[in-house]
């Protein structure tokens, strides 16, 4: 290739928003609490990736504000929880945020997901706190 070539290039993708429904949303949410209820996922337990990659779409597809936090530490613990060398504290810390900023969004909140959202707050500082000892 000489440097006239020009550079292949990947197409773009079309991102097309998720139409999410208020009862897919509460199966998100329920799935989620079910997963954390029963204790911290493993590391390499790929149903906790698959969670986060569910939330970050759904959340992307939101038309809520202040979500761009929890979507930005969602791909951080992401990205954490794929690579084998991640310190346990800095997933804590992850946890932490999320678990902060979802308290924030549960607060916000003035339909049925106030309750779940506190309680995913809650489990996810818990876990957090876990983590760091």
């Amino acid at each position: 290739m000489d440097s006239t070539t020009p550079t292949p290039q990947t197409p773009v993708v079309p991102t097309i928003p998720l139409d999410v429904t208020d009862q897919q949303n509460s199966a998100l949410l329920d799935d989620t609490l079910k997963l954390l209820k029963d204790g911290m996922p493993e590391k390499a337990d790929v149903r906790g990736l698959t969670e986060i990659d569910r939330w970050a779409e759904v959340l992307r597809s939101s038309e809520r504000p202040g979500l761009a936090k929890i979507i930005q530490e969602l791909n951080t613990l992401n990205d954490q929880l794929s690579h084998p060398d991640t310190a346990a504290h800095d997933i804590a810390e992850t946890l932490a945020t999320l678990g902060a900023e979802t308290g924030k969004v549960a607060e916000e909140t003035s339909d049925n997901y106030g309750a779940p959202l506190t309680q995913l707050s809650k489990l996810l500082i818990k876990m957090g706190n876990a983590l760091s000892r």
